[in-house]
């Protein structure tokens, strides 16, 4: 998914507890469910950030030459304005574009 074109929020908002656990009618499994999601989305940003600032990294060890690249401080930038991971996971599972499953109801 591209998390540069998401409508979530920048900022903190407030809930309402009834919207929230209404997929799973259990608030603390639908926190759970976000939480994990907050997590792949975190770890998926932070894998394309380094990418991107890979291109940037110098191997030297000469601690006296400090290098501004303009382009690598604007990457930084942009995805230091992103929302954050948790509010992109809330926003999914909101929408019900997050797929979960309970493998205990499985069995049965």
């Amino acid at each position: 998914m591209d998390y540069k074109k998401t409508k979530a929020p920048a900022s903190t908002v407030t809930r309402n507890l009834n919207h929230v656990d209404k997929p799973t009618n259990n608030i603390y499994e639908s926190v759970a469910i976000v939480a994990k999601r907050a997590n792949q989305i975190g770890g998926e940003l932070k894998e394309e950030l380094n990418r991107k600032l890979e291109e940037f990294a110098s191997y030297t060890d000469n601690l006296e030459e400090v290098f501004e690249n303009r382009e690598q401080i604007e990457i930084s930038k942009f995805y230091e304005r992103l929302p954050k991971p948790t509010l992109i996971a809330m926003e999914e599972f909101l929408n019900d574009q997050v797929y979960f499953r309970k493998p205990e109801a499985e069995k049965e």
